[in-house]
């Protein structure tokens, strides 16, 4: 029997199809898929405050586009000020309006529930029905933004982009996405593109506001839109709204407001955590756009934010030391220009299959190896609980034949459907009982400083070369710095000095001990430090004497009195 498929009929394997099954299936998504958050009425009219959309212009003359419109709240308040606008002027024709505002939305029931929303809203500004539908078929398109192709630039883009993680969205849409934008880099989040497109639809002078995470201004992730926004653009306002009740649900992200603008600029004007009432942030706008003489407290003037990709220092509590961290920065290497290597410990993808009591892990000897966790270094030195973790990897760095090991093949073969589902063994070619993370039995056996990622403070172990890290866990190895001495270092308020300008802060004030962050702190090279430091150093360390760390390490590096007393309150 033959089969004859009709040529015009498209392919189920075709490109576009499937990503319109890709879209579709984001466009039917509950709100938590999709990072649905809304925004309180009083911030969105602050935000359209400071990019000057006030009704007392002509706001017929402007275009504004709110890129994931969601329940309306910023386009309500755009909608509310272009009829005042309007209506001031004297003109009656409504076709003056059609091309001043648009407005998209990929999730179909969201869209159609506040067009009509919308339309009642019209209505009650004496627009009448017919006209009402007219406008908003003119403003508002169900689509993704990200894809769509949308015509002419914008004097404002505004409005609380989608926090979406990449795990979160179809691999189709990651894919493309990931083709047509440059940001969509690392782990970045969805609303890394949205700003990027948004920037690019910007009039000369025109500006984006966003509300969103602020995770991208300093991780990994972030450098490509930073090296984007310091080569064409300007960030002129950003507002920290962390801890504020800036939307209408409660949201565990770091939110801040951001206003960059298609120009040149030196000086961006920062506030931080504003009260959430109208009267409060009418003030804030004055004091934020106001004249030099009317800065005070509440708002700052920082130059030079913005570097490259470089991270963007904004915190209040670390401007005092950036001009220490700036002048060492010059005149020292990296940790890693010093000879020391920063890595993360092992990431399994199944740490139930892969992680148990040592004893207690069938399979041979070869192929497990002793593991160290966050709790075995708690108390500030080492007391192994145990754990072990299966290694899949030979010395080699090949994934090892099962054939040649047949108690590991038993043991994963009892949890091959657990292996089997996860992503690395899925794209791995075959090898499902890999590990994410390739394991080198040799660190295991090599001295090394240990890290846990979130602290208040530095917590810093030296584990003698036992253990093998997990993936909670950060270490520091160096042939050329004794492991003692740099221990002292890394217990210093110096070192959490780098950390703290450069890191994001969790919530209760904890910073990321992450490995992006500990390669900035600058080191001198073992063999420029005198022989009595170095030996004070270590005597240091093995004290556990952080007061003698300070001190050491002031010496060491020459700094001042009030350099000294800054780095002992961190």
């Amino acid at each position: 029997m033959i089969l004859v498929l009709n040529s015009s009929l498209p392919s189920l394997f075709d490109p576009a199809v499937l990503m319109a099954g890709a879209v579709e299936r984001l466009s039917l998504s509950a709100g938590s898929e999709r990072g649905a958050v809304f925004t309180r009425p009083e911030v969105v009219e602050f935000m359209l405050d400071l990019v000057g959309y006030t009704s007392d212009k002509d706001l017929c003359g402007m275009r504004v586009l709110e890129p994931s419109f969601g329940h309306g709240d910023f386009l309500e308040g755009v909608i509310s000020r272009l009829l005042k606008s309007w209506s001031r002027s004297g003109r009656r024709n409504t076709d003056q309006l059609e091309d001043a505002l648009v407005g998209i939305e990929v999730h179909r029931d969201t869209f159609h529930a506040t067009r009509q929303r919308l339309k009642g809203f019209l209505v009650k500004q004496d627009i009448e029905a017919e006209t009402a539908d007219r406008l908003l078929q003119a403003w508002l398109h169900q689509n993704d933004f990200l894809l769509k192709r949308i015509q002419g630039h914008f004097d404002v883009v505004a409005g609380n982009p989608p926090y979406v993680r990449q795990e979160m969205i179809p691999h189709e849409l990651l894919f493309e996405y990931r083709q047509q934008f440059s940001t969509m880099y690392d782990r970045a989040d969805l609303y890394v593109p949205f700003i990027e497109k948004a920037l690019t639809l910007l009039n000369e002078s025109g500006s984006v506001a966003f509300i969103c995470s602020d995770r991208w201004m300093k991780n990994k992730y972030g450098g490509p839109l930073r090296e984007m926004v310091s080569r064409d653009f300007h960030l002129r306002y950003y507002v920290d709204m962390v801890g504020t009740p800036a939307f209408t649900t409660e949201v565990t992200a770091y939110p801040a407001i951001t206003v960059i603008t298609r120009e040149r600029g030196v000086f961006t004007r920062v506030a931080h955590r504003p009260e959430i009432n109208a009267e409060g942030l009418k003030l804030l706008v004055s004091k934020l756009k106001g004249t030099g003489a009317e800065l005070n407290g509440a708002v700052k003037e920082l130059p030079a934010v913005v570097g490259g990709s470089e991270p963007w220092v904004l915190e209040e509590d670390s401007l005092e030391g950036l001009s220490l961290v700036r002048r060492l920065e010059a005149g020292f290497p990296t940790l890693e220009e010093a000879g020391c290597k920063v890595g993360i410990g092992v990431a399994t993808g199944a740490d139930r299959v892969f992680i148990g009591k040592m004893e207690e892990l069938d399979v041979e000897p070869s192929r497990k190896l002793p593991l160290v966790m966050t709790r075995d270094i708690d108390a500030g030195h080492v007391t192994w609980h145990g754990l072990g973790v299966i290694n899949p990897f030979g010395d080699d760095g090949k994934i090892v034949d099962l054939e040649k090991f047949p108690l590991l093949k038993s043991y994963f073969e009892k949890h091959a459907a657990a292996l089997r589902k996860r992503h690395v063994a899925q794209k791995s070619g075959g090898c499902w009982y890999r590990t994410i993370d390739k394991i080198t039995p040799s660190l295991a056996r090599t001295p090394k400083l240990l890290i846990p990622d979130i602290k208040g403070r530095a917590h810093v172990v030296f584990e003698e070369g036992r253990l093998y890290p997990h993936h909670n866990l950060y270490f520091i190895t160096s042939d050329e710095w004794n492991l003692k001495a740099l221990q002292a270092v890394l217990l210093s308020g110096l070192a959490r000095l780098f950390v703290a300008t450069y890191s994001t802060k969790m919530r209760g004030g904890c910073f990321r001990f992450q490995a992006q962050y500990l390669r900035r702190i600058r080191i001198p090279r073992w063999t420029d430090i005198s022989a009595a430091v170095q030996e004070s150093l270590i005597a240091a360390a093995e004290s556990g004497d952080e007061a003698a760390c300070n001190q050491i390490v002031a010496k060491m590096f020459g700094l001042s009195a009030n350099e000294r007393e800054l780095i002992a309150t961190k």
